[in-house]
């Protein structure tokens, strides 16, 4: 089986991008392909959530196989919070069926978030647990249990990694567990604090990390300063600093997405020049549409073809 385009514009050493498109919430996918359609050809592949924050949505397996149909790269987010290990390596199977190469796997928001009242959380195996099965499937080519399956499977394994939450000093100690568990690519959390990134990634730097994983630092545009407010206060793990937050607020409501934008293209200037980055995760929360334009103004266009 061929690899992933992320992967070959990954391996071949380009600055890779990938993009984020929730899917909707109900069976229409109108709004969803027309996302999808604007951010195909700038981007590698565009992420799809799994129910984020417990809340329900179309599943992100079907929106996957979905993109692929119509001649895009997914990125196929997996959570361990809604399935057991059965139905975890059933979807798997059923991604390589329908040539959905890149899976990015995690734990999950906690089902206390969620709009549907009573919802149970399953967390029959965490993020680290299904990396390894997501390799054993890979390389081994069986399931857990040792019984084998048929058919081709090519999978290239993501995970995502919060260089901001506390103990600071655990998160490349995570990172490495996850390395070491399957992990080929990384997508992190939003970044907002870029001195404490950069001490993050020498930290990954200096363990030899960068030359097992290839890491993408996540983006997400500021679009207000009740956004900012809101992320710094109630979002675990996102640090914004004092001086992002004064310049979102004295551009004032009229200009603080405009402004968000510019601080946005700063850090992925920035990004390029940090030992161990190898691309970045935009997530356009709201502002999906701005997307091509966000990769245009970076200087990230035209994409690479591998």
């Amino acid at each position: 089986m061929s690899k992933s385009n992320l992967q070959r514009v990954l391996e071949t050493g380009h600055f890779a991008v990938t993009a984020e498109c929730g899917p909707p919430k109900g069976c229409d996918t109108t709004e969803l392909l027309h996302y999808a359609n604007m951010m195909k050809d700038v981007s590698e592949a565009i992420n799809l959530t799994d129910n984020p924050s417990a809340n329900v949505r179309m599943s992100s397996l079907g929106c996957a196989i979905l993109l692929t149909q119509h001649g895009m790269e997914p990125v196929l987010q997996m959570t361990c919070r809604d399935r057991n290990r059965v139905a975890l390596q059933g979807d798997l199977l059923t991604a390589a069926a329908f040539g959905v190469h890149n899976v990015l796997m995690l734990s999950g928001d906690h089902t206390s978030l969620a709009e549907v009242p009573g919802a149970r959380a399953v967390y029959d195996l965490d993020s680290v647990n299904l990396l390894q099965v997501g390799r054993k499937m890979t390389t081994e080519h069986k399931l857990m249990g040792d019984s084998e399956f048929t058919g081709d499977i090519e999978l290239f394994i993501g995970a995502v990694e919060n260089p901001f939450a506390d103990p600071f000093d655990f998160r490349v100690i995570r990172l490495a567990k996850k390395v070491k568990a399957g992990a080929r690519f990384i997508q992190t959390q939003c970044i907002y604090d870029m001195q404490r990134f950069r001490e993050f990634m020498k930290q990954v730097v200096d363990k030899g990390l960068h030359e097992k994983v290839f890491i993408l630092a996540g983006i997400t545009p500021l679009r207000s300063f009740g956004m900012a407010k809101f992320m710094a206060t109630n979002v675990a793990g996102i640090t914004i600093p004092e001086d992002v937050l004064k310049r979102i607020k004295d551009a004032g409501k009229e200009n603080a997405a405009a402004e968000g934008l510019k601080i946005a293209n700063e850090q992925i200037q920035e990004m390029k020049t940090i030992p161990g980055v190898k691309g970045i995760h935009l997530m356009a929360i709201g502002q999906e549409k701005k997307v091509p334009d966000i990769i245009k103004d970076a200087g990230l266009l035209p994409r690479p073809r591998v």
